[in-house]
């Protein structure tokens, strides 16, 4: 599994979260029995730890927000928000430009043009701060 697929799934796996209250565990088994995504260890603890920190993540991303709450976006966007907000606040491995190129890349896959914008936006104030 690349890095991208990895991202991608868990990424799935966060959205699914958003409307899904039961367990990580049951979310995970669900989406297996499912069999439409790859998951992995690697899926897992990526998936784990967003959901573990969604307070802070969601706490770095309401930052970098203008003239937006956390509530208006939308929630595709709001969970490829929080996997590459996950990754470059925890995961010391790797380049922050090469997280936004792939969060941005789900971004196509998955939402409207305008949001791919608002995703890269955000994103690269992050970035910026960071930097």
């Amino acid at each position: 599994m690349t890095r991208h697929q990895m991202r991608q799934s868990a990424f799935i796996l966060t959205f699914e979260r958003i409307f899904n209250t039961g367990s990580i565990d049951e979310i995970v088994e669900l989406a297996k029995e499912c069999g439409n995504i790859e998951i992995d260890n690697s899926v897992i603890t990526l998936f784990k730890g967003v959901d573990e920190n969604k307070e802070v993540i969601d706490s770095e991303i309401s930052k970098h927000l203008k003239k937006w709450s956390i509530s208006r976006i939308s929630k595709v966007s709001l969970a490829v928000l929080r996997v590459a907000m996950y990754e470059i606040m925890f995961s010391n491995d790797m380049d922050i430009d090469i997280i936004i190129s792939e969060a941005v890349k789900i971004a196509q896959t998955f939402t409207l043009k305008d949001d791919v914008a608002f995703v890269n936006g955000v994103l690269s104030s992050v970035a910026k701060e960071r930097k």
